[in-house]
Formats: C-alpha cells, structure tokens, sequence
C-alpha cells in the first residue's frame, strides 16, 4: 500500500446512497421530532408480489442458493414462484389455510423459505420460532409457550426426526405436521406438496403475514404482528435510501426467527431482486469458518453481520489475503447490527481494505426492533465511525423525549406493528398519545447543532444502572469499550456492578489462547480503558475470565449473536458474587 494511503486519507468506495434528507421538529416541552420525507416505492405491497415481477422480469437470476456438499444448490426466482405456487396448492389440499398460522422448526434454508411464503401468499400467517426451542435436549417448556402465544394450525419441520422430542410434546399433539426430510408416520412429505396444483396468491395488504416472538429479555417472549404492507413498507424504505439499481449479492447467516433474518436481510434482497447465499456459519470460534470458506467463494456486495461475527472476521481478513481480496473486490456496503461494534475492529477492516483495493468501504449500521420493522434508522450515508445509528428511514420519524438526562427514543411509521398477537392492552400500552412506538432505548446526537450527521445510540434505559454512590453506568458503551481494549483475547463481556461500589466484568475467553494469555490480556486492556475513563461509571474496578463460552441453550447469547446481559448475571449470580467479594479469590482482578 502507498504509505500516503492510509485511512485518513483513503477514499470511500461508492455505496450509492441517495442524499440525505431530514426534517426537524422542535416542541416547546423539549421534545424533538425528526422525519425523513424521501419518498418511496409502493409498487410492492404483499410478499409474494416481488417475487412474481422478479420471476417475470428476470426468471434465471439466482434468488437464493445454500450449500450442496462442495458447490451450492441454486434457486432461480422462476423457480421459486412455481414452487412457492405448488407449496400453496398443496397447504389448501391439507385444510390448514386460515387465520391460525403455520410453526415453523427450520434452520435458514432454501425450502423453509419456499414454504413460509407459500402460506403468507394464501394469507396463513408463518410463525418462525428459534431453532433453538425444538432442538434434542432443549428447554420445551420455552416452545411450549410459544405454542399457547401463538395457537398454531399446522406445523413444518425442516427434520421430523431432528425435532421429534419437540413433535410429540402434548402441546403440539394432534397438530399437521409437514416433514422437509424424515417423515414419520402421519407426517406430509414435503416433496409430496410440491407435486400439487398451483394456487394464485390470495393474501391482502392488510393480513398478518408473520408473528415473529421477541428475545424475552424482558420476560415471556410476545408475538409481533407483522402485516404483508408493514414488511413490504419497509424493505421500499430501506431500497429508498439507495440510488442503486443493481440487485445485491449477500452471503447470510441472520436466523429468519427474527426480524434481522427474516425481513432487513431475506425479503429485502427480495424486494430489490437480489441474491442471498444462505451462510450456515456461525458468529462463535468453532463455527465461524464456514461463514470464511462461503465469503472467499462468493463476492458479495452488501455485507450484513453481528459485531461477534465482523470481530473475528477482522482477524481472518488480516491473516488471508486470498480471502480478503475475494471480499473487497466489489462489496460496496458493510453492516452491523444487534448490538455495537468497537472501532478498532472498524479500524482494523478498513486498513485491509485500503491495503487490498485503495478504498474504504462504508461500514454501516442501524436501529430498530422487531415491533419497528425492523429498520427505523440507519445509516444511509458514507460512514466509519462506530456507535452510529444514522437517521429515521424514508416514510418515518423519531421523537426524542427529555427523560432522565438522556432523549428517550420512540418511532411512527408505517412499518411499524400493529401490535401484539392476543395482547390488546399491552399493544396500547406500548404506543404514546401521538402514536410513537416506545422502544426504551436512548439515542444522542452526534453533533447537537447538526442533527443532520445523525445519532448515537445512548443505551437501554432498562439495562443500564447505578452504582452505591449513585453514578450511572451506561452498559452498552461500556462493554463495548472494554472489549474493544482487550482485543482478541475475549469475545464478549457481561457487565455488573447494580448496587455496588464500583464496576466489575465478566469476561468471555476465546477459546482459541491458553486461560494464562486471556488474562494477561484482559489485565493490560482495562489498564489502558482506566487510564482514559472520565468518572467512576466508566472505570473498571474488578474483572474475572470465565470458564468457558456464552451457553446459547439458556438464552445467554441469542441466536443474533449478542450477549443478553440481565440474564448472563441472573444465571451466573455466584459468580457475580464471587467478582464483588470482600476478599477477592485468585481469578479476579482489582484495579486502583
């Protein structure tokens, strides 16, 4: 690379973002209202409407293609529609067409795709749950609850006998069950649907297309209504940020149980007739190199990971350049999402990127939830620096409230639910009087002068706290701040100190490094956190390495792939009580 080529004076590959626009509402109580008027397209107001123009406009373009021993099985949109039409036939011949939705068990795959939206096209809403709740040795008693929330009519299991303990539950007795691969008896073969007479798409705007279930951080997961409009709304508003005809290519990975997955990621590509190779990889150490192996095969144009995933990708980038010249050859858009990604790691990316092709590329991020559509922001302009959550999309707006110091968050747009299945009180409840969604997150500006360079997310009022003293602590930026100092030598951290007289952190190793250089590498990374930190809410006071990785059986790392943090500490209460002891024991560190 040319030595006068570095990263502050690298140019930005293009990303094609359309300008920016914003409108700024100024309350005399304080409150703010921001609001995006760029139009959009509304051309696409089902699921199934832009895979049928795709089909017709180009019928061999690849929708979707997952791996098939060495090489890929592949998917063409015309393929697709017949398939999804067959799939359509074939559910009205069993009888199960209706309001109550079809459960689906499935890992991402080509055919648990073909079949939630052959059901969303006959207007049979598809209720996608973890895999995670069904598979051997599994808590039921989490699908189990999921089944009473839900009330489903028939069942689609990518493997019967995969999971046949979550099957032959008595909560799930009696119900159809479709088999994409071992049947038992009584179960409908996938293959046989396939072979039935084509029905036209029937669903409406305005019918539930989806009932996705939130983490539960909070308590008993809900079903989020997801209408046909609200998702198609969303993935327009999302296009609407681009000047970019040309459809994306994406290797993916995000579970289509949650919003992520399923609608910014899969029906997007959709939408803008794009190409999603399904990554079967995972953003931990030992499954994380088959995400490696799919991106030094396919050149993909728009890449979407969790940070734990962009973490560890940054070490591989660094180690291969073979992969990394893969990689950069045409990506025009990087993306995180889920939780915040540390700028070093930004940092460490883009000096591959500039030593591989001599540009940046745009590292992108967003905000939202499942009940906003997910995307309510993001970041539609050229971008390096972390921490952002960008500006409302096109079509929506932000009002930040006054509360507490901080502007609490809340969004209005058309993508956003209609409430919660079953939950009419709590649905009203979760809407202000001007009919803002209120998420319980925080956001600040980047610049206060200049609303227009965007915010900062600012934390969840509900998981951040206060020390004994009365000091609040901001969990969020301060976990990734600590991990961002350690390095590689950890994947994540869980941070605790409610009540207490100071912070403390429990560390995740990599499992990759002996327990003795995690240590020493954690030890100097809070030295230098410490040596910069401004108040005793940003110091770390105590510190301990854990045995081993987040258990994502007991929810402690999601399926998106971030730590849930009240969780973490409930289940490792000993251990928190361990980290704050009068008298620490070996494992854990103290800093002045």
């Amino acid at each position: 690379m040319d030595a006068a080529l570095d990263l502050s004076t690298a140019p930005f590959r293009d990303a094609r973002y359309a300008p920016r626009a914003l409108a700024v509402e100024a309350r005399p109580n304080g409150e703010l209202i921001l609001t995006n008027p760029t139009p959009y397209a509304t051309a696409f107001t089902t699921m199934t409407q832009p895979l049928e123009a795709w089909a017709a406009k180009t019928p061999s373009r690849t929708w979707l293609a997952e791996r098939s021993g060495e090489g890929w099985r592949e998917l063409s949109y015309t393929e697709a529609a017949q398939s999804v039409a067959a799939l359509a036939g074939g559910l009205r011949e069993l009888g199960v067409v209706g309001t109550r939705p079809l459960l689906i068990l499935a890992r991402n795959g080509i055919d648990h795709a073909l079949m939630k939206y052959a059901a969303m096209s006959q207007g049979m809403p598809v209720a996608p749950v973890s895999p995670q709740y069904g598979l051997p040795g599994a808590n039921l008693a989490r699908l189990a609850h999921a089944v009473e929330v839900l009330n489903p009519a028939a069942v689609y299991a990518e493997d019967a006998l995969l999971f046949r303990e979550a099957l032959e539950a008595p909560f799930l007795a009696g119900l159809p069950v479709i088999a994409g691969a071992n049947p038992r008896l009584g179960d409908t073969p996938f293959e046989r649907l396939l072979k039935s007479a084509p029905a036209a798409a029937s669903a409406r705007p305005d019918d539930h297309a989806k009932y996705l279930l939130t983490s539960g951080s909070t308590g008993l997961p809900k079903a989020v209504i997801c209408l046909h409009r609200g998702i198609a709304t969303n993935a327009a508003q999302i296009t609407a940020c681009f000047d970019d005809d040309e459809p994306p290519v994406m290797v993916n990975g995000a579970p289509w149980s949650h919003s992520l997955g399923a609608n910014a990621i899969l029906h997007m590509s959709l939408h803008r007739g794009g190409t999603v190779y399904i990554d079967a990889g995972q953003p931990t150490s030992g499954r994380f190199g088959e995400t490696v192996r799919n991106l030094k095969e396919i050149s993909t144009t728009y890449q979407n990971m969790v940070p734990a995933g962009w973490m560890l990708f940054a070490g591989e980038l660094e180690r291969d350049a073979e992969l990394a010249a893969t990689f950069f050859a045409r990506v025009r858009v990087l993306q995180y999402g889920g939780a915040a990604l540390g700028q070093d790691f930004c940092d460490r990316i883009q000096a591959v990127a500039v030593a591989t092709v001599g540009e940046k590329i745009s590292f992108a991020s967003g905000y939202g939830a499942t009940e906003t559509g997910p995307t309510a922001c993001n970041v539609h302009w050229l971008n390096d620096r972390m921490g952002m959550i960008g500006l409302p999309v096109p079509g929506t707006s932000v009002k930040l409230v006054p509360e507490a110091g901080k502007l609490e968050f809340r969004v209005k747009g058309p993508q956003v639910t209609a409430g919660y299945l079953g939950r009419p009180e709590l649905s009203a409840q979760s809407f202000d009087e001007d009919g803002f969604y209120k998420l319980g997150d925080a956001a600040r500006f980047v610049d206060d002068a200049d609303p227009t360079r965007g915010m900062i997310y600012d934390g969840r009022l509900s998981e951040n706290f206060k020390l004994a003293s009365g000091t609040f602590v901001g969990v969020g930026e301060l976990r990734i701040s600590a991990v961002d100092a350690v390095g590689d030598a950890v994947t994540d951290a869980v941070v605790c100190g409610e009540g207490r007289e100071g912070v403390g952190l429990m560390f995740y190793p990599n499992p990759n490094l002996e327990r003795a250089e995690v240590i020493d590498a954690v030890r100097a990374g809070i030295e230098r956190l410490n040596a910069r930190a401004k108040g005793a809410g940003g110091k770390i006071r105590r510190a301990l390495v854990l045995d081993g990785p987040p258990d994502a059986g007991a929810g402690e790392i999601t399926d998106k792939g971030y730590i849930a943090q009240a969780l973490a500490r409930s289940r490792r209460a000993e251990t928190v009580e361990a980290l704050f002891a009068e008298s620490p024991g070996d494992g854990v560190m103290t800093f002045p």
